[in-house]
């Protein structure tokens, strides 16, 4: 994240054709956030920042290719590779509840009946179910985010209330 008011979604990996297409990498759990009309935050490698407003976003193969206005070339497309892409968050939809983005949960403590056992560095998803990477110091547990692991998020106090499966317990 870049700030409170935007979240990460999207990374350009690459370029695809000679008219401007992006290989887009989404964090996203579906394309519909890349809706025509939609303005997003390019942040360059380099730090520096610019406005780009979407045109179209289609799936391609286990990624996507991501059209903006006024890259209409390889070159302009080039000059984007490597710039990770945020939303407003306020153009996130509503979750239902218990249902979380994975930028509020990255970075909480995680707790097993009120040991700290590391924070959330980051996320996977798997087939079934999301994995939570758990990380203290030079450790990292792998959790499953099932409801019989996880038991409660306080987002207010960047917390989350665990029961460790046998067998991945910390030493």
């Amino acid at each position: 994240m870049t700030d409170g008011g935007h979240i990460l979604i999207g990374r350009v990996a690459g370029v695809h054709g000679i008219r401007g297409g992006l290989k887009l990498v989404s964090y996203a759990e579906s394309l519909d956030v890349f809706a025509a009309g939609c303005r997003l935050l390019a942040v360059f490698p380099a730090g520096t920042q610019s406005s780009v407003e979407v045109l179209e976003a289609r799936p391609q193969g286990r990624s996507a290719v991501l059209f903006l206005r006024d890259v209409t070339d390889r070159s302009r497309a080039e000059a984007l590779v490597g710039c990770d892409l945020f939303i407003e968050r306020q153009r996130l939809p509503e979750l239902p509840e218990g249902t979380y983005y994975w930028a509020d949960l990255i970075g909480l403590d995680v707790f097993d009946g009120g040991r700290r056992i590391g924070s959330i560095r980051s996320i996977f998803a798997t087939g079934s179910n999301d994995v939570y990477v758990v990380a203290q110091g030079d450790r990292e547990i792998l959790l499953p985010a099932t409801r019989s692991v996880v038991h409660r998020v306080d987002l207010e106090r960047r917390r989350m209330d665990v029961t460790v499966p046998e067998g991945l317990e910390p030493e």
